[in-house]
């Protein structure tokens, strides 16, 4: 393999995902500094990704995924379950189903209490705000000129204001905006969509600044490895087209790969489990267990049903319906091409004495797999749902040290026993929901797991055999205190016992944040970039959250 080129930045900034699209912005924004961004995948452009409503599409094609699978899984009878990342401008916002959570307001408290000092609510809150333009969510609590638009469904389908309705029915608390005050309720759920386009990390953040001089991209370009002059990062050694290249970084190397890619790449230049890399002939350059360690997701289950009347979007799935739908998104940037179809939701509380939610609904009116097979010819409808905090733990490791072999991963769902029970709640909650007089119009039998299927052995069964991910690995380099012999990177996102290497994606998460990850991890890229630049962060929030005031006592 000839040698290639070698060039430098003051910042070289590894992937263009959500963290990484951000950084880039933030650090080239002054023109102070040189930013060079690395990405393995190409271009975003085309219908598959930009259109929202084709989501099931680029998360399953090798163009755009990296195409990872768990290790056998122990708990689940030894299935494997695809874990998508994206390989694309964009990264994984580019692939994602484009579902805009914030996270509950005690996940970052308690991110500040595992060691993540100066991250918690009231100083995230203020860069949620910077990174915002809200489009329907509540005043005061949310963003109005930011590059990321969030906006929300048109809810015409009246299977949406069922779901909600029901919730209301059956005693829970609805919300105006689960992404300002309070997140606990039933209410719309808000997507990364603009002016019918899917407003992925790269439109948002990337693409805009690309025309400043400072900054440019090395598209197609797998990092191979960090380099170090010692324990201090100096550049980056990436392969494209055939040739090995190199590029220094004057101040810094940015780590922004993903919670899988970024594991594996510390690991192959030597940060990591020191025993590990010397098994595999790699050099140790700082021994740091937790590279890798503390891996977390979310699981869910589909309960659907099928629908009594024609009003599903069933009658969408055909070759005519699909074409006529395309033509009106690729013309007029109309119509159901505009939307992720997931615009009704859900976070509530599994039990008394739990202080905020702890299972998520995403609400869909078809009863359709995530990859876009309809499972029974009829019309349907199903709740996306599942616990937000298992805690199961799992792993990634390198198996080699050659870059281009994928790294193992293994989740390990399941693994507490407290999971399985937790599901169980979950499904019964979700009968009782689907039970009340607002579907009355519309409910017919359960598809799945089938009203047959009710003993605990029954459903465990069904669980273990059914439950999908929801694609939010995250956790794997996380973020403590300097002296945690786990910790990965300290709260200023510098990577620890190593220097001028910084690290921001969704794997410093200490622990997952409630729904969907790619909100926190933006704001992660946020705060991150003006930790890098050395300014003072943003002004602490004095706003309280509502939680609610029994909830010592009371379920809903």
């Amino acid at each position: 393999m000839a040698g290639g080129t070698q060039r430098s930045a003051d910042y070289v900034v590894i992937g263009s995902g959500s963290a990484g699209s951000v950084m880039a912005n933030r650090l080239s924004e002054d023109g102070r500094y040189s930013v060079l961004v690395l990405e393995y995948g190409g271009s975003d452009a085309g219908p598959f990704i930009q259109m929202p409503s084709a989501l099931s599409y680029p998360m399953n094609m090798p163009l755009y995924d990296w195409g990872y699978q768990s290790e056998p899984e122990p708990h689940l009878g030894g299935r494997r379950l695809a874990c998508p990342r994206g390989k694309v401008l964009g990264g994984s916002s580019s692939i994602n189903g484009m579902v805009y959570v914030r996270g509950h307001a005690l996940d970052f408290d308690t991110w500040e209490e595992m060691g993540a000092a100066g991250w918690g609510y009231r100083h995230v809150l203020p860069y949620f705000k910077r990174m915002e333009t809200s489009h329907g969510g509540q005043d005061g609590w949310r963003g109005d000129g930011g590059p990321l638009h969030v906006s929300r469904g048109r809810r015409k389908n009246p299977l949406y204001e069922a779901f909600v309705e029901a919730g209301r029915e059956a005693g829970y608390q609805t919300t105006a905006d689960y992404n300002g005050e309070q997140q606990e309720g039933f209410g719309d759920m808000e997507m990364t969509v603009w002016n019918g386009r899917r407003w992925s990390a790269a439109n948002a953040y990337l693409k805009p600044a690309l025309a400043r001089r400072n900054l440019s991209k090395v598209s197609r370009a797998l990092a191979r490895r960090i380099l170090f002059d010692g324990r201090r990062a100096i550049g980056v050694e990436y392969e494209k087209g055939g040739k090995v290249h190199t590029v220094l970084a004057d101040r810094e190397v940015v780590l922004a790969a993903g919670s899988i890619n970024s594991p594996q790449l510390l690991q192959l230049s030597g940060v990591g489990s020191a025993p590990h890399l010397k098994e595999l002939g790699i050099e140790p350059v700082a021994d740091r267990p937790g590279v890798g360690e503390n891996l977390q997701d979310h699981l869910e289950i589909y309960l659907q049903m099928t629908c009594t009347q024609p009003v599903s979007l069933y009658k969408h799935l055909n070759l005519i319906s699909k074409g006529l739908i395309g033509a009106q998104w690729l013309f007029f940037k109309q119509g159901l091409g505009t939307t992720n179809h997931f615009e009704s939701c859900a976070f509530i509380r599994s039990k008394a004495g739990v202080q905020y939610p702890d299972i998520q609904y995403h609400f869909l009116p078809v009863a359709i797999r995530y990859d876009g097979k309809s499972p029974v010819k009829a019309h349907g409808f199903q709740a996306h749902v599942g616990p937000m905090r298992s805690k199961s733990r799992g792993w990634v490791k390198i198996q080699s040290s050659d870059p281009k072999d994928a790294p193992r991963i293994l989740f390990n769902y399941l693994s507490d026993p407290s999971d399985m029970e937790d599901f169980r709640t979950c499904i019964r909650l979700s009968r009782e929901i689907f039970s009340q007089s607002a579907f009355d119009g519309f409910r017919g039998e359960e598809i799945a797991p089938g009203a047959d299927v009710s003993s605990d052995d029954a459903l465990d069964g069904f669980i273990r055999e059914h439950v999908e991910s929801a694609y939010h690995p995250s956790g794997t380099c996380r973020m403590g205190a300097r002296d945690d012999a786990m910790a990965v990177v300290d709260p200023e996102n510098r990577v620890i016992g190593v220097d001028g290497l910084r690290l921001a994606d969704s794997s410093i998460m200490p622990r997952i944040t409630n729904g969907n990850l790619n909100g926190p991890t933006l704001m992660i890229g946020e705060k991150a970039s003006d930790h890098i630049l050395g300014r003072d962060p943003l002004a602490p929030s004095n706003q309280k959250p509502w939680i609610h005031p029994d909830w010592r006592n009371v379920q809903r």
